[in-house]
């Protein structure tokens, strides 16, 4: 989809586009298929999409996928997607709030998620997938380039935080790309990028010791400057974190920054044994 057709859409629908959704349609073809090709799209896969918006992208991944389920919540988009894929047999177009949608009880674990994420919401969006229990196989994502740094991160570095424990705990980043503002309509004001996470295949937690992973996790970066022993002590029995520290060789004067993921789970399987 070119961009001069993405304006006559919109002109012809009477179309003026909500800044509150994150609506900024990519356009550029090469990056239309450098995201398919990052998403390892083939005959046999099953993909959901979240917001479609004109239909750039869902285009590729109709062409290509087994089955498309393409969420959209602005209702105007929804009747041109409609007109625009009637005959795609494959597609399936819902109107919903996604953050909404996917939380609805489904086993996603066959599906691959690969979407232009409205930015707003792309955040909560990957962190309530990497939470569900049963999330899909690999997230295709393209959101805002600081976010992407922040799933790839590693401990110790400026971007490592808790979005990167959330996501990183279910999910392994395999890589990014920085994709121009040039290649959207409108052009953001912020710098983009497409992120590939591949789900774990053996997960690092039981699913209901994640809410005490989180816990410890959000404690542990309430006040980055200071000791994690000292923020966990606000929530948690001190004799119980001098046992898990000890127990786990971290010390006591140590950052959640330079903690990994796994050392998180650790710990929280730790206080599972000893609290």
């Amino acid at each position: 989809m070119k961009l001069s057709e993405i304006r006559q859409l919109l002109a012809d629908h009477q179309i003026r586009l909500t800044k509150s959704l994150g609506q900024n349609f990519l356009h550029d073809a090469h990056q239309l298929d450098r995201i398919t090709h990052a998403a390892q799209l083939s005959r046999e896969d099953r993909v959901f999409e979240i917001g479609p918006g004109l239909g750039a992208l869902t285009e590729r991944l109709a062409a290509t996928a087994k089955e498309v389920l393409a969420i959209e919540k602005d209702r105007r988009l929804c009747e041109i997607l409609n007109q625009r894929f009637s005959a795609a047999p494959n597609l399936q177009l819902v109107h919903a709030d996604a953050l909404e949608y996917i939380l609805q009880p489904r086993d996603w674990s066959d599906w691959k998620m690969i979407s232009n994420l409205p930015y707003s919401v792309a955040s909560p969006i990957l962190v309530e997938l990497a939470q569900l229990p049963q999330p899909p196989k690999l997230l295709a994502a393209t959101l805002q380039l600081e976010v992407a740094r922040r799933l790839m991160a590693n401990p110790g570095s400026a971007d490592y935080g808790v979005l990167t424990l959330l996501i990183q705990l279910r999910y392994q980043p395999l890589g990014f790309f920085k994709i121009p503002a040039g290649c959207f309509f409108p052009e953001p004001e912020i710098d983009s990028a497409c992120i590939t996470l591949q789900r774990r295949p053996d997960p690092l937690l039981p699913l209901e010791l994640t809410p005490l992973f989180t816990r410890l996790v959000k404690r542990g970066f309430s006040q980055r400057r200071k000791m994690m022993f000292k923020l966990l002590k606000e929530e948690w029995p001190a004799g119980v974190l001098e046992k898990s520290f000890e127990g786990l060789g971290l010390d006591f004067q140590v950052r959640a920054e330079a903690v990994s993921v796994e050392k998180f789970v650790e710990l929280t399987k730790f206080f599972i044994l000893h609290s």
